[in-house]
């Protein structure tokens, strides 16, 4: 069997713990006993159940920042498993494992590409750091915000960040994200009046009130977009009402909802647009909000122009910007004005069974990232 790279073995190592959310399982112990031998400093950073660390070697500027998080998603039933979810497993070129591709593939990669910077640029410029959380996968609260309002406290900020995240296609490099969209979740309570279906005259059904409101938001036009992103979104996800009962009239409906909006539209504009609508319909009403992100763009500047040099260089691959898919713990770190990507590998199996990733694609990945440190830190 042919020798593994280091950055496979690494991968391999971190996929064999069980972290799932928010347990980090010895995955932060493994980075940073392997960072403290590259002279970073190391903050471990714990919030509740969360385990957070800020590592940083240099105290010059620019600052240019690696994030990602160790914690994975469930594996689902392991019977579905070609290959045990906590075991990798390497098969035609493939390794197999809960986190290959999200994220403790691109973990791996930008460690071992951190690794060979350092040995061959010592005295690099600037300063490097990593923001490593067990929390993205989870309900975000004592993650990566935390640990950013952590550093604003004291006023260090990040120049440049890639998040380490999935964003390839179909060729590795192939996509990077340079922003978000945003995303904000209604949950929506209409009331109307509970009686006998067979005295219609005695009730207010909340069902019949409220169709015609969503029937409008569902067509609403939002906004048109714009050159980086799409336009803004309305999806229902959900709707419960009744009593069970098939002669009972409901007293409430509940609708659960959610925008994916672009920078055309702010949360409050759509919190505004949508109550004049539900008032306009002449509806009983309230709104439970969340804002889970706003959106962020980097579109252009040294950190996008660097990748996509990077890319071209190693790949042959002009690369697509994008500000497709759902959000990231970018969406905490762009606000502080920082210039923001994600770039890491082929996403087309996480969340799944068998998630996997190339093998090639991860030393691929560790030579892009090498390559990005030394054009913005060497040049």
């Amino acid at each position: 069997m042919a020798q593994l790279s280091p950055t496979i073995e690494l991968a391999q190592d971190l996929i064999s713990r069980r972290s799932v959310t928010p347990e980090d399982a010895g995955c932060q112990d493994l980075m940073i006993s392997r960072l403290e031998k590259m002279g970073f400093k190391i903050e471990r950073l714990q919030f509740e159940e969360v385990s957070n660390f800020w590592a940083r070697r240099g105290t010059d500027g620019p600052l240019f920042c690696f994030a990602g998080h160790t914690d994975v998603v469930p594996s689902g039933p392991e019977d579905r498993w070609t290959y045990p979810p906590f075991e990798p497993t390497i098969h035609e070129g493939m390794l197999h494992g809960r986190g290959a591709a999200d994220m403790k593939g691109g973990i791996a990669a930008f460690m071992t590409g951190l690794e060979r910077f350092i040995d061959h640029h010592p005295d690099h410029k600037g300063s490097i750091a990593l923001l490593i959380t067990s929390d993205e996968e989870g309900p975000f609260i004592n993650g990566t915000t935390r640990v950013i309002d952590h550093l604003e406290a004291r006023n260090e900020k990040i120049d440049y960040c890639i998040v380490g995240e999935p964003s390839s296609t179909k060729h590795v490099g192939d996509v990077i994200k340079n922003g978000r969209r945003g995303s904000l979740s209604g949950s929506l309570v209409v009331r109307g009046k509970q009686g006998h279906v067979a005295y219609p005259h005695l009730v207010r059904n909340p069902i019949h009130l409220v169709a015609p409101a969503l029937a409008e938001l569902s067509t609403e036009v939002w906004d048109e977009g714009n050159d980086f992103f799409p336009p803004t979104s309305f999806q229902i996800s959900n709707i419960h009402s009744g009593t069970g009962a098939t002669n009972v009239v409901p007293g409430h409906i509940d609708v659960a909802f959610n925008f994916r909006f672009s920078t055309e539209v702010t949360a409050d504009e759509l919190k505004v647009r949508v109550r004049d609508i539900l008032d306009k319909h002449g509806l009983e009403w309230d709104i439970d909000w969340v804002l889970s992100g706003n959106p962020f763009l980097t579109a252009a500047g040294s950190l996008v122009e660097s990748c996509q040099q990077a890319i071209k260089a190693i790949t042959g691959i002009e690369t697509e910007l994008s500000t497709s898919g759902g959000t990231s713990d970018g969406r905490f770190i762009a606000p502080t004005g920082a210039q923001v990507v994600e770039l890491g590998p082929i996403n087309a199996t996480i969340h799944q069974v068998d998630e996997r990733v190339s093998v090639k694609d991860l030393d691929t990945l560790s030579d892009l990232y090498e390559n990005i440190l030394a054009r913005l830190l060497t040049e």
